[in-house]
């Protein structure tokens, strides 16, 4: 059983800190390139030069100058009804779920992780570690930082 079978507290403010940061990577599938590219009504080369970075045998979404995710306007995600898996299932991220240490690490930097928000139950919190993992992340990778802490490498 895991630490979190009670539950976790999370709601999303939408504040985009998430997709903000140094050096990390969101990693998109072949579907889900397919699947951008078509809603912005680009060619899957375009959409690749434009967007997209290959990292060893994977696609990562490439960043701004400074960390920010390409699809970051403002605080908002300008595909955010088609953004990948990994950022869907944030912050039930492997490394974020590691421990109570390391989900006391994640609500640091991440508002939506509070006392006050909704109870979000186990069997919820094990499909989005799922969708995690197959988007590529693992308890190895980073946990969630605050991005102010010095040398901090995030994973989105």
């Amino acid at each position: 059983m895991p630490w979190y079978s009670a539950g976790l507290r999370f709601a999303c403010t939408g504040c985009g800190r998430c997709c903000t940061g140094g050096d990390s990577y969101v990693w998109v599938t072949p579907d889900e390139i397919r699947e951008l590219a078509a809603a912005m009504h680009l060619g899957l080369d375009d959409f690749g030069r434009r967007y997209l970075r290959r990292v060893g045998l994977r696609y990562a979404l490439l960043e701004r100058p400074g960390g920010d995710c390409v699809f970051l306007q403002g605080r908002a995600c300008a595909v955010y009804d088609r953004r990948p898996a990994q950022c869907r299932s944030f912050p039930f991220w492997p490394a974020n779920l590691r421990s109570p240490d390391a989900w006391a690490r994640a609500a640091g930097s991440c508002e939506g992780i509070a006392a006050d928000a909704p109870l979000v139950t186990a069997d919820v919190i094990e499909r989005e570690l799922a969708a995690a993992r197959e988007s590529g992340l693992t308890a190895d990778d980073p946990p969630q930082q605050d991005p102010s802490e010095h040398g901090a490498k995030r994973r989105r």
